[in-house]
């Protein structure tokens, strides 16, 4: 229970760092995003793993390919100096989109959702295929 306790305290922290639902993040494409909220306090399969979750109205599924770039970038501009002094270290970056705030982990089949999965190594984001 001790070690649980200042994690969580981090988690509060690191979702605190940026506003949800606050000024639009700009990509690439031009898209305007807004953040949900960023979790970390969910482990992957290889340690721990900080999701950034963010809000893309009228997203589609023909923008697949747009949003693979942009989720690059925010993998690289936005996330990556979030991460920095989390404990523990992230292995693992999860961009998610949804064209509607849901819950995390709730499905919502006539929602469109993309989600791209990096590595972290040596201060980069390396796509992972999920």
């Amino acid at each position: 229970m001790a070690r649980l306790v200042p994690f969580l305290a981090l988690t509060a922290l690191a979702a605190c760092q940026d506003e949800p639902g606050g000024e639009g993040i700009a990509v690439p494409s031009g898209r305007e995003l807004s953040l949900i909220e960023i979790l970390t306090d969910v482990a992957g399969t290889e340690g721990a793993v900080a999701r950034f979750r963010f809000l893309a109205p009228g997203l589609s599924q023909d923008e697949a390919m747009v949003a693979a770039a942009d989720m690059q970038a925010l993998c690289d501009g936005f996330a990556l100096p979030r991460i920095d002094g989390m404990v523990p270290a992230p292995q693992q970056i999860v961009i998610s989109w949804s064209a509607e705030t849901l819950p995390f982990g709730q499905s919502a089949p006539g929602v469109v959702q993309f989600f791209e999965s990096y590595g972290v190594t040596t201060g980069t984001c390396i796509w992972e295929q999920f």
